[in-house]
Formats: C-alpha cells, sequence, structure tokens
C-alpha cells in the first residue's frame, strides 16, 4: 500500500539502524540510505519528547540539498529513567551502569520521527512504558558479552534475549521499543 501511495517520492532514510532499515522493508517501502555526520547535542533543560523531537530535527537538518519530490525521514530514541536521558552506552562499563540502573525499575522509551521534503516537515513521537524484572550481575554482564547492545539506547534491545528475560511489563507500542513507532509512521505517509 505504501508503495503506490509513496510512489511520487524518493524517500530517504537517514539511519544506520539494521532494525529502522527492516522496518522499511517489512513495509514494503522503496527507499536509499543517506547519512550525514550529526553531533546529537541537545539543551539540558530538554526533558523526554523535547529531547528526541529536538534530535530528530537536528538530523534532518543536515540535508540542505532536498530535492522536489525527495522525503527524508530522520529518527531518534532515548531512553528516560528517573529524570535522565539514557543514549548509547560508550563501552561495557557504561552498558553495566544502564542496565543496573534499569534493572527492577520502570522506564520510558521515547521515539519521534521528523518526515520532512522541500516545502513541509512534520515531527511525530511515541512513548512506551517499560518495567525490567531485577537483574543479576552476571545476567547483565552475560547480555552485554553476548550481545553488544553498543549501538542501542539505553543499552538493550527488547527483541534479544534481554527482552525475554528481563521486561516483565511494557505498555504501548513493542515496536517503538525496538526502535520506531512503526504504525505512527505508516499513519502519517498514508496521510501525505
Amino acid at each position: 500500500m505504501l508503495k503506490e501511495k509513496l510512489q511520487n517520492y524518493h524517500v530517504i532514510l537517514a539511519s544506520k539502524s539494521p532494525r529502522r532499515q527492516q522496518f522499511f522493508k517489512d513495509l514494503d517501502i522503496d527507499f536509499t540510505i543517506q547519512l550525514k555526520e550529526v553531533e546529537e547535542i541537545y539543551s539540558k533543560e530538554l526533558k523526554e519528547t523535547e529531547i528526541t523531537d529536538f534530535l530528530a530535527d537536528l538530523k534532518s537538518k543536515a540535508f540542505t540539498d532536498l530535492q522536489e519530490n525527495d522525503l527524508l525521514i530522520t529518527s531518534d530514541t532515548i531512553v528516560w529513567l528517573k529524570g535522565k536521558a539514557l543514549g548509547k552506552p560508550k563501552n561495557h562499563e557504561d552498558a553495566f551502569d544502564m542496565l543496573r540502573n534499569l534493572s527492577g525499575n520502570t522506564h520510558k522509551v521515547i521515539t519521534s520521527i521528523s518526515i520532512k521534503n522541500k516545502s513541509f516537515q512534520k515531527i511525530i513521537n511515541d512513548v512506551t512504558t517499560v518495567s525490567f524484572k531485577e537483574l543479576s550481575g552476571e545476567e547483565i554482564n552475560y547480555y552485554i558479552n553476548n550481545y553488544k547492545p553498543f549501538d542501542k539506547a539505553g543499552a538493550y534491545g527488547i527483541q534479544e534475549w534481554i527482552g525475554f528475560i528481563a521486561i516483565d511489563n511494557i505498555q504501548g507500542s513493542y515496536f517503538n521499543v525496538v526502535g520506531l513507532p512503526v504504525h505512527k509512521l505508516y499513519k502519517e505517509l498514508m496521510e501525505l
């Protein structure tokens, strides 16, 4: 359905996330991948969706040469825990600390998507609440050593081993936690 709807657009996905790329394939969207390096720095005054909205927009601003039929999609995901944003871990120790903090707690996974062309831009977001059981240090180390979650906000992938054993409850979109609220993206693209 989307393939026909978007046939007059050149859809550009600005994401190196293999999960987001797979979502686009699964939605049957013809797209190209274009990446531009962006320093993801934001004001400490920003909270929750303000952060991801800002970063999705910031990533879109790197594309200054959009053509008339280009449709650029950028996105950003954070984990929000106890009033603080968790991005991607820098190393094993950072990943361990993140997972130790998520253990036994409830957090939010927040994703924003910017849909932009030469004449318009729309930014949408989604929030999913996720509760973790208590994790042992052994479980955390096992996950980090075997799954290397260094490209994932909050140092985990819900679709991996840790999601099977650690998640007690989820309220909202599972796919948002994987990295893209595809139901909201689909709705916006169908309304173009």
